[in-house]
């Protein structure tokens, strides 16, 4: 559904985060005339009646009722279509859409890279982009990285698009009706089973890219279980990760029987991020442009802030910020990029029920010198870790929240190791997002947040 064809239905907006507020400016450029009616809480609400949007009307109430009045509701990647009163309004009648739709809908000439995955989309979009920016080919870095599709200025308009999808923007992709040239997707484990309801609708909603989506072509992991399983009969698939394709052996970057380069100096935080690099390549590849040339500029690549980021050392202590860890196989990684090290892992945040047995049998086999646990799952996972801490394979200690885990951290390490913060938990409750949490992170670790958390190359870029 185009913006245009908006006009004349009952519309309304629902969240006024930043993906809230770049679809209100949409929708007022191209319909200044169109009466809006905003769901939210009443702090945004007094937020956006200072905006002077006379055809603007904050509403702090919900239910199914009055969403139903509505033809159509623009709501926020993070308000969940699967909650009671959105699922009762769309039975009515009422149609749920996000920007990210309205944004394909408007482009469908583009020339669109999206990329998903449950670890590694943020760093895979990025470098992505790097790459085609490399080989002089202006390039769009957008989405769920850090900027709203729907804000990005172009003019002049860009020859690539590498946008970044979660797993609350897939579905929007696929209803939009408009093709991507080509999907990635690079990893499934369960994770926003909150917002998904289940693991298995997790997936449905996640593989929607490829699956309802149909892209011209998908690139897929062949060293997933379930990616290597799926059958796309609509699509093209390139896969990464298999000795035919692009994948590494040791830390050599291959493509097929070709080697190109090693890849130990490329500055990705653990193998799996440099795996990674074999996914970008294989969709440079799927765009038609030799990709082969363009891979040693990865080794001009800045990693990304919050993404195990080496923040530097204080007082014989390293600290590692991997705060937007929000699940256990996320913390594994993290912990695997370490093994070398005395490392205190800081684990636990916002609890959305997700199973941490295989972490804690991975802590059986190969566990770190200690584990603080802390947030609102932290006492669930110190259950877990308890007996193997008695058993004395690492120790273990509860804390009140991230500054008492920092303090604890210090204490076990004792003047020499690494202070990682990769949670597999996401922050809500305490912090209003991941970033709030690791620039506090850096803060207590006596580092300045602001130096560490800007992502380069967003918007367009030659």
């Amino acid at each position: 559904m185009r913006v245009s064809q908006l006009e004349g239905r009952r519309v309304a907006l629902w969240g006024w985060g930043r993906e809230g507020r770049a679809a209100w400016r949409a929708l007022r450029t191209s319909l200044p005339a169109l009466p809006l009616t905003l769901f939210c809480n009443e702090a945004e609400a007094t937020e956006a009646a200072a905006l002077g949007d006379p055809l603007l009307t904050p509403d702090v109430r919900m239910d199914a009722d009055l969403l139903a009045a509505f033809d159509v509701v623009v709501k926020s990647p993070g308000i969940s279509p699967y909650r009671p009163e959105a699922l009762a309004a769309s039975a009515r009648g009422t149609r749920f859409i996000g920007g990210t739709a309205l944004w394909f809908a408007a482009h469908p000439d583009a020339r669109t890279v999206c990329v998903t995955g449950t670890k590694g989309k943020s760093t895979t979009t990025s470098l992505l982009a790097h790459l085609l920016r490399a080989g002089g080919h202006r390039t769009a870095l957008a989405g769920n990285i850090g900027l709203p599709l729907l804000e990005v200025a172009e003019d002049p308009a860009p020859e690539f698009w590498a946008i970044e999808l979660s797993s609350y923007q897939t579905g929007d992709v696929a209803g939009s009706g408009v093709h991507p040239e080509v999907a990635v997707v690079l990893n499934l484990f369960p994770e926003h089973l909150d917002w998904h309801g289940s693991e298995a609708r997790y997936v449905e909603d996640k593989l929607a890219l490829v699956t309802a989506a149909r892209p011209r072509t998908a690139v897929l992991n062949a060293a997933d279980p379930r990616l290597a399983a799926l059958d796309l009969p609509g699509s093209g698939v390139a896969w990464f990760n298999r000795e035919d394709g692009w994948h590494l052996r040791g830390d050599a970057l291959y493509r097929g029987d070709a080697f190109v380069f090693d890849t130990l100096a490329v500055p990705l935080p653990g193998r799996h991020n440099r795996g990674n690099l074999c996914a970008v390549l294989a969709a440079i590849e799927a765009l038609g442009v030799d990709a082969a040339p363009l891979a040693p500029a990865a080794l001009d690549f800045r990693p990304l802030p919050h993404r195990l980021q080496w923040l530097g050392e204080r007082d014989g202590l390293a600290w590692v910020n991997d705060s937007i860890s929000t699940t256990p196989h996320a913390s594994l990684a993290a912990l695997d990029c370490h093994r070398a090290r005395r490392v205190v892992i800081l684990l636990g945040g916002h609890d959305r029920g997700l199973d941490w047995s295989e972490f804690a049998a991975r802590m059986g086999e190969s566990a770190p010198l200690g584990v603080v646990t802390m947030g609102a799952n932290g006492p669930r996972i110190h259950a877990l870790l308890a007996p193997l801490a008695a058993g004395g394979h690492f120790m273990l200690e509860a804390a009140g929240d991230l500054a008492d885990a920092v303090s604890r951290a210090r204490a076990l390490l004792g003047g020499e190791g690494v202070v990682l913060l990769s949670p597999g938990a996401p922050s809500f409750g305490a912090y209003r997002d991941y970033t709030e949490r690791g620039r506090h992170f850096a803060a207590l670790a006596g580092f300045d947040p602001d130096s560490i958390s800007a992502i380069p190359g967003l918007g367009i870029a030659p």
